[in-house]
């Protein structure tokens, strides 16, 4: 059975950082894509960032673009997500998934191209 953890969530100053990390049980994290992605109340689900399994490259959503960073623990099945400088505009539940088509991250990809969604792990940064 494939599932995708995700933690690492919480309570946090603006300012302040996390490192999410999304461990996966039977997928290989590195034969795919791995996305993060992150949901508002309110908004749709957006992609954050995207690390990919054929040559590591990463991309990054613009606005988190220079504050986050997307990285991959091949021995642990772990991708992690660093997030630091939060802004309030931060917050929302953050997902992970993986790319079922591709193994290379490409900006603008539909999310229905990714599957294994996590449950999701709140990160809130507020005052």
């Amino acid at each position: 059975q494939v599932q995708f953890v995700e933690s690492g969530g919480g309570l946090v100053q603006p300012g302040g950082s996390l490192r999410l990390s999304c461990r996966g049980s039977g997928f290989p994290l590195d034969s795919r894509a791995i996305g993060w992605f992150r949901q508002a109340p309110g908004k749709e689900r957006e992609a954050v960032s995207c690390i990919s399994s054929s040559d590591g490259t990463t991309i990054y959503e613009a606005s988190v673009k220079g504050r986050f960073t997307i990285s991959r623990d091949h021995a642990e099945n772990t991708v992690y997500l660093q997030m630091t400088s939060l802004k309030i505009e931060d917050t929302a539940v953050y997902y992970c998934a993986a790319n079922l088509m591709r193994r290379l991250c490409i900006s603008g990809v539909p999310n229905y191209e990714y599957g294994y969604w996590g449950q999701g792990t709140q990160v809130t940064v507020s005052s």
